[in-house]
């Protein structure tokens, strides 16, 4: 392979951090690439779900000077978390999710895949947790709404809380310091749900608050189910939070997990998971600004312009027009969460975003199992990732937790959201 301002670290090198417990995994690729390695074929794909085990008296592991301790426990999937301007920190929880196995090897994967996640029933709820004396423990915890649909993506513009379902976006009147919800929410615009392949709807808004993005992932791998069925998905919508009114913002991401919008700037990154069934490693899930009316490949080609042959019948206009997205985080590492740091996270980690990497289960040596962080200068990513949660697959390979959410309290701090142990994860730098 071939790199150009590639960052290339494989498990045994030890780059800025520890390995993370990932020993013996194939080398990956990060930053910008130019040419990826072929693509393998098969009737099924590797695959590894390392098995779940109790934390006991153990924690995730963080670089020296930080500590990581558990806020809250015994959550009902935790996926997405939003730190409140008092401090106070609501929860999302839940699972969603309605298509069925297409092929006998979709029911083998699905099994597998199930047996490494959490057996914990979906929440449908918001969780609202409080440290009222400021000394990091959090020991108020209250539900502050419940029989949501799949809650996800969230976010607040003024005295207005949005949370995305995986069905529909709907807001809540919010005044600081309530621990509960004072009403039912309003609908403000339908969102894409049948079938619901990839269920989950990321959620951010514009630094002024006008326009609100969610993340729609497709309703298949690479359009099994026909491109009926992919009518408004891959893509991200812009929504007037007044009015509902909204159009695609960018299409071609098949499975954007994350939003963030970059401070100070009216920039929208995003993380995107990509296709399977094309070999440990490709293609790569990745980081990326989202340029409005820009594609991004799904389904007829990835990593740019590199054309998925198994899709019939291809487009080669659509091929040439794909932007090739800013960083890749690795092939299958599942990221599902994105935010900006800030300097109180401390010197070495002030400027750039964490990255929630939920883990593989399509490779002989799994990757990801961690959060990462990917620093930035001059508003772009500028060097390779540093493993700043990590060991929640140990090398006992036993798998403890799986990060999704990832949110920067600006009083310096992050919260991880744990959906298998069931846990939010509070990272303080040493005062």
């Amino acid at each position: 392979m071939r790199f150009s301002n590639v960052f290339y670290i494989s498990a045994v090198a030890v780059v800025l951090s520890a390995c993370g417990g990932n020993e013996g995994a194939e080398e990956q690729a990060y930053g910008t690439i130019d040419q990826l390695p072929e693509a393998q074929r098969g009737l099924l794909p590797d695959m590894v779900i390392a098995k779940p085990a109790q934390w006991g008296d153990r924690v995730p592991a963080v670089p020296e000077g930080y500590t990581i301790t558990a806020i809250a426990t015994d959550l009902k999937i935790p996926r997405q978390t939003l730190v409140l301007p008092n401090g106070d920190i609501l929860v999302a929880e839940g699972r969603g999710g309605s298509a069925k196995a297409l092929k006998p090897k979709d029911v083998i994967a699905g099994y597998i895949k199930s047996q490494g996640n959490t057996q914990v029933k979906s929440g449908n709820r918001l969780t609202l947790l409080r440290d009222a004396d400021g000394d990091g423990t959090y020991e108020e915890q209250t539900v502050f709404a419940e029989d949501l649909n799949a809650p996800y993506g969230l976010a607040l513009v003024d005295d207005n809380l949005y949370v995305a379902n995986q069905d529909a976006l709907v807001r809540f009147d919010y005044e600081e310091g309530q621990t509960q919800a004072s009403g039912p929410p309003e609908k403000i615009t339908d969102l894409p749900s049948a079938i619901n392949h990839h269920w989950t709807k990321a959620l951010t808004a514009s630094e002024d608050g006008r326009f609100l993005y969610v993340g729609i992932g497709s309703n298949s791998n690479i359009t099994e189910r026909g491109m009926d069925a992919e009518v408004n998905r891959a893509e991200v919508w812009q929504i007037d939070a007044e009015t509902g009114l909204h159009k695609p913002y960018a299409t071609g991401l098949r499975n954007p997990t994350a939003l963030a919008m970059q401070p100070g700037t009216d920039v929208l990154w995003a993380v995107v998971n990509e296709r399977d069934e094309l070999g440990p490693d490709l293609v790569p899930d990745y980081l990326t600004s989202v340029q409005e009316g820009g594609f991004y490949g799904w389904p007829y080609s990835y990593w740019g312009q590199n054309v998925d042959p198994r899709v019939k019948p291809e487009n080669p206009e659509k091929v040439a027009s794909a932007i090739t997205p800013d960083y890749s985080l690795g092939s299958h590492v599942a990221a599902l969460g994105v935010d900006f740091s800030t300097p109180a996270m401390g010197a070495e980690f002030a400027d750039g975003v964490f990255v929630g990497e939920h883990g593989s289960w399509n490779r002989t040596n799994p990757v990801g199992y961690k959060v990462i962080f990917v620093p930035f200068s001059d508003g772009r990513p500028s060097g390779p990732p540093v493993d700043f949660v990590y060991d929640f697959r140990g090398e006992d390979g036993k798998t403890r937790g799986r990060p999704v959410g990832v949110t920067v309290d600006p009083r310096g701090a992050l919260i991880v959201a744990d959906d298998l142990a069931n846990t939010i994860w509070r990272v303080t730098p040493a005062q």
